[in-house]
């Protein structure tokens, strides 16, 4: 359910309706809006009653929701979230450009591929310190050394820093450094890492799993809003299919989906949506198009010796190239807006 407060609805008002949401044994969860707050409730495994809530002061009207995933649901919040990741806004009028190698290798080569990414206009910087891999035996970042590494990034390029938590045990020290805490595909539904991610109240990304449905990726989201964290970006990053030709299936389909359906902000994953580089660019260009709020763009100043995921990386001056297109584009959709 949820209870629509009246536009100027106090606090004391607003206090009272979450009073009487946690005496009937179910949790209140507060979504301010532009006009007025809203009070989603959860923790209900029937039918709630409106009778509780609508004679209160200050209740406009009680709504049933009918998505299970009701907190990521644009039937709790039809308004899109925007998330201010220290001054940068995911989810606003202007696409974001995330961008960096996929493993943090040496400190050299993350310092050069941050002059890269900002020179590009990225305010994002992407970079795997512990990395899952198909196999015990290839390059799995450098761990610690690689968040020192990328905290330096962060002190010397002002940039944003998105990493991958891979488990409960390192996401303090990960939390530390990142400002955006990746969860990939493959622990999307690791519902401990989720809600411990949730309780570090940091913007989190969210990978689509390799297999899972639009709706699965909206319940892990679920599970991050339900524990009060609503900075969650949802992102598509390809799925598995019968496909073979490309190493996922890039599904464009979902960003458009899962803008009408969720009110999260939207990143699209181009390079592990194709796993090839010359179709990258093609491919970012169009989820920007499709109404994703940003891309996340694997780079690398010599793809050829990257140590993980070269063949999907662009090199400097396709990085250009690309955000030069990616800004245009921005521009673009911005003026259809107005």
């Amino acid at each position: 359910m949820l209870i629509l407060m009246t536009q100027g609805a106090s606090r004391e008002q607003i206090d009272q309706v979450c009073r009487r949401i946690r005496e009937a044994g179910l949790t209140p969860h507060e979504i301010p809006g532009s006009i007025r707050t809203a009070i989603g409730i959860t923790g209900n495994r029937g039918p709630i009653s409106a009778e509780l809530f609508t004679k209160l002061p200050g209740v406009s009207e009680c709504m049933p929701v009918s998505k299970p995933y009701k907190l990521v649901s644009r039937e709790v919040k039809p308004e899109s979230t925007i998330i201010d990741v220290r001054g940068a806004k995911v989810g606003g009028d202007s696409p974001v450009l995330m961008a960096g190698p996929c493993s943090v290798e040496t400190r050299d080569q993350t310092l050069k591929t941050a002059e890269a990414v900002v020179a590009g206009g990225a305010k994002f910087f992407r970079g795997g310190a512990f990395k899952p891999r198909t196999s015990p035996y290839a390059f799995r970042g450098l761990k610690q050394e690689g968040l020192k590494i990328l905290e330096e990034v962060k002190r010397t390029f002002d940039l944003r820093i998105v990493t991958e938590v891979m488990d409960i045990e390192t996401m303090d020290a990960v939390a530390e450094v990142a400002d955006v805490l990746q969860i990939g595909a493959r622990n999307m539904q690791n519902f401990s890492l989720l809600e411990a991610a949730g309780r570090q109240r940091k913007p989190v990304l969210l990978k689509r799993g390799m297999s899972a449905t639009i709706q699965e990726l909206f319940m892990a989201a679920e599970y991050l809003l339900s524990l009060d964290n609503y900075a969650v970006m949802l992102c598509e990053r390809g799925i598995r299919t019968f496909e073979t030709m490309t190493r996922n299936t890039f599904d464009l389909s979902a960003v458009v989906m899962m803008k009408h359906y969720s009110h999260l902000p939207v990143i699209a994953d181009p390079s592990h949506g194709v796993g090839i580089d010359w179709a990258v660019p093609p491919l970012a260009k169009a989820a920007l198009v499709a109404g994703a709020d940003g891309v996340i763009i694997e780079v690398h100043p010599d793809p050829d010796r990257a140590l993980s995921d070269g063949q999907q990386s662009l090199n400097f001056e396709e990085f250009a190239a690309l955000a030069a297109d990616l800004k245009d584009l921005a521009d673009w959709r911005a003026s259809r807006a107005k």
